[in-house]
């Protein structure tokens, strides 16, 4: 059984922005996603300047990117890291 797609969504900013959620049900569960999802959460600009991103890349687990930093992120479930995610986005904003 292959990753099942849940979510996909992709939005524009008048700014040019971009914010794009992928998520996908695993087949199973595995030590670097024991929650049994995938996810790609990405904020920023085309050509690959990344503002916010939140992932589970294999072999790196749950973190998130905020500017240059990487910091650890603790997956409670998936309405919390999109308000997370959300979250982050209006602080990058702001800025």
């Amino acid at each position: 059984m292959a990753a099942r797609l849940l979510d996909r969504g992709k939005y524009i900013h008048l700014d040019g922005a971009v914010r794009e959620m992928v998520l996908w049900q695993l087949p199973r569960k595995t030590p670097d996603r024991p929650h049994g999802l995938k996810y790609r959460l990405f904020y920023g600009f085309r050509g690959g300047t990344c503002l916010v991103r939140f992932d589970n890349e294999s072999g790196q687990g749950d973190h998130k990117n905020v500017g240059s930093r990487e910091e650890r992120y603790r997956f409670i479930d998936v309405e919390t890291l999109v308000a997370d995610f959300l979250a982050e986005i209006e602080k990058a904003r702001r800025q």
